[in-house]
């Protein structure tokens, strides 16, 4: 009998240790990091790639005459009703984004162009839009050390092949619309910093143009199934202060990117909706 209890008490002495291991052994092992939303590439980074929706912004909503010809793009006045009742509202639009703020000297030019803006807009004549009015890109190809957008714009299709492996600007480079650009990461941002743009661009609508010393700074962030896109365009040649655009949010998309369709100049009829130029909107 006493050794039967022994036996017993032996036992629950090894049950009561065995148990205290094991939640010693618990308290010490780590904390699983909580899984991305999204997955990475070999490198870490997130991955960036694919399709990516832009967020419905429309670029302009002209006011025709009889004969079809363009009355008035921005700051039209609200049309009449027969009986002279002002008309149904248009559906709601974002508030005005801030506008760049331009130096004294140069405010003259900017309201000339903006009154001009049919004649003098080159976006309007199927230019290239430029950084950073062309907005984000449509689709991105990522690897590790590089990453390339692709852009499915009213005027065109377009592309910038973007080092991220630490390499400077080329020394050498040209001035293009789309500029020489660089990315680097910071933490899980992409920074995209894109020098030497041609200065026969606009940063948006209304006048809103820029010099050869445009420096512009984009980050791309991801976030689950979307994209957080913002630019900053820094022009001290002719602007007051940097003009940092509104944050854009993408959505990732199944379907291909599509080809856009040719670009005709016919007096804005193909430039109605559905244009992402007006980046600020």
């Amino acid at each position: 009998m006493n050794a039967t209890r022994s036996i017993r008490g032996i036992s629950l002495v090894v049950l009561i240790a065995l148990s205290s291991g094991v939640v010693a052994a618990e308290k010490k092992m780590p904390a699983k990091p909580a899984p991305d939303a999204f997955k990475r590439l070999s490198d870490g980074h997130p991955d960036l790639n694919g399709v990516w929706e832009n967020d419905g912004l429309s670029f302009i909503n002209p006011q025709r005459g009889a004969d079809g010809s363009v009355l008035c793009i921005v700051g039209c006045p609200q049309p009449k009703a027969a009986d002279g009742a002002a008309a149904a509202a248009p559906p709601p639009r974002m508030a005005a984004p801030a506008r760049p703020k331009y130096k004294e000297e140069f405010l003259a030019k900017v309201k000339d162009l903006n009154e001009r803006q049919v004649k003098t807009d080159p976006a309007l004549n199927c230019g290239n839009p430029g950084v950073p009015r062309i907005g984000p890109p449509a689709a991105i190809v990522q690897t590790p050390g590089q990453v390339v957008f692709l852009y499915s714009d009213l005027a065109g299709s377009f592309f910038r092949i973007i080092p991220t492996d630490g390499r400077p600007h080329r020394a050498d480079a040209e001035d293009t619309y789309l500029g020489d650009s660089i990315g680097k990461w910071d933490g899980d941002t992409l920074v995209v910093e894109a020098v030497k743009i041609v200065d026969d661009t606009w940063l948006i609508d209304n006048g809103a143009f820029h010099s050869a010393s445009l420096r512009v700074t984009e980050r791309l962030r991801r976030v689950g199934d979307k994209l957080e896109y913002q630019a900053t365009a820094d022009d001290p040649q002719v602007l007051s202060e940097p003009w940092q655009m509104r944050t854009r949010t993408l959505r990732q998309s199944r379907e291909p990117l599509a080809e856009p369709v040719a670009c005709v100049e016919k007096d804005l009829a193909h430039m109605v909706d559905g244009s992402h130029h007006d980046n600020a909107r």
